[in-house]
């Protein structure tokens, strides 16, 4: 994971012939380094506010007069990233289930199509089950064909009830329906499933925020394509711009070799990544940790 992103990194800044890391020696190198930030699919005016922020970092950081300057700088960039992962780790989504007055806890998933958004849901619900919880899975994509047969596949898979959704049927009251029937039989959690839709579609979009707004879910988690690269960026802001989300989740991490969608996201929306895709099994969803993130972005 994250390859291109470690040897890129480790070449630009090995290259770099330093007299002092004052801000007119880095300026030197700045469209290098945010070249390298690009071609790790960093989104550019990200790219741009990273390197920044950066010089910053560079300014307000005491460097011993002995010191091998290139690895100070490796070191201080190192730090800065993983300072912004570290601030926007999240809980447990398990302990915010059991803390919670809500009975039962309602999360939607939402995602553009082809994401992994449904599979991201039965890996979180294979999660909860194993945590003690006992979640209801519920499908309000009551529209594309094969949908609701997906979703019950996981169900049977995971030996986790599903409710009964029927094709034609409103998506926001299928929700509404499923809710109202965990809560009498006590379920802890209830996972809408929606369908999978372009953020440019406005109807579509509408049609979501009738789903969130009917049902007024806890949890929004936007499920993204970590190998998408900047399309994943401009996903998230539209989603967060029509809907609001509150986590996220990174699927298919194992087969990207860049990271910078990851990055974009999370310096650009300041929300929480949960969990991160890692293989094709129910146990192949990790909850997102800053300190194996940055191990593999940088090396130990």
């Amino acid at each position: 994971m994250f390859k291109i992103f470690r040897e890129r990194f480790d070449s630009i800044i090995s290259s770099l012939k330093l007299k002092s890391l004052s801000r007119n020696e880095l300026e030197r190198f700045r469209d290098d380094f945010i070249m390298f930030l690009i071609e790790s699919d960093v989104a550019f005016e990200v790219a741009e506010k990273i390197f920044d922020d950066f010089l910053i970092e560079v300014e307000e950081y005491r460097i011993n007069r002995f010191s091998d300057l290139n690895n100070e700088l490796r070191e201080i960039f190192r730090g800065y990233i993983y300072r912004l992962f570290k601030s926007l780790e999240s809980t447990p989504l398990e302990n915010r289930i059991r803390e919670s007055n809500s009975t039962p806890y309602k999360i939607m998933f939402v995602g553009v199509n082809g994401v992994g958004k449904t599979t991201s849901l039965a890996k979180v619900a294979y999660r909860l089950k194993r945590a003690g919880l006992l979640p209801l899975l519920v499908c309000s994509d009551t529209f594309r064909a094969g949908a609701i047969e997906q979703l019950k596949i996981h169900a049977k898979r995971l030996s986790i009830p599903i409710f009964p959704s029927k094709y034609g049927h409103d998506p926001a009251a299928v929700a509404y329906d499923a809710i109202s029937y965990a809560r009498n039989r006590r379920y802890d959690v209830v996972l809408i499933d929606t369908a999978g839709r372009q953020y440019s579609n406005i109807n579509l979009m509408n049609e979501l925020s009738k789903i969130s707004r009917i049902n007024n879910p806890d949890e929004i988690f936007l499920v993204l394509d970590s190998i998408t690269g900047y399309d994943a960026y401009v996903q998230a802001k539209e989603f967060n711009n029509h809907i609001g989300i509150d986590y996220m989740i990174f699927s298919k991490v194992d087969a990207d070799v860049k990271g910078g969608a990851i990055l974009t996201v999370t310096y650009e929306l300041r929300k929480p990544i949960q969990y991160i895709g890692v293989g094709q099994g129910y146990e192949d969803l990790e909850p997102f940790n800053s300190e194996r993130i940055i191990k593999l972005m940088f090396g130990e």
